[in-house]
């Protein structure tokens, strides 16, 4: 049986920055999440390419994907190709972080 993409989303959302104190779904640092069977794939970046929470934040998101049942490894990859933007942020985390 697949695992639902909104589960896995669910499971990203756990992890927050450090840094900022709002989830890395919501700050807008995860490009993609795909399942392919029991592995799940995600691209992902960071608010900075020299954020010093970066291998923390990644540890932190394959730890949160490997907890979900049916996922037995989760590869996460980093990216810095779009660059991240605050314009990729729901507008809650906006609010929170009080950028208009």
């Amino acid at each position: 049986m697949p695992i639902e993409q909104d589960i896995l989303v669910a499971a990203l959302r756990t992890v927050t920055d450090p840094e900022l104190h709002v989830n890395i779904v919501d700050l807008g640092l995860v490009y993609s999440v795909a399942c392919n069977e029991d592995q799940v794939d995600v691209e992902m970046t960071l608010t900075s390419p020299a954020c010093p929470a970066g291998p923390q934040i990644l540890r932190d998101a394959t730890n949160a994907l490997e907890k979900v049942e049916g996922v037995t490894k989760a590869n996460v990859k980093l990216v810095m190709n779009p660059p991240w933007t605050t314009e990729r942020m729901t507008d809650e985390a906006r609010d929170e972080l009080g950028i208009f």
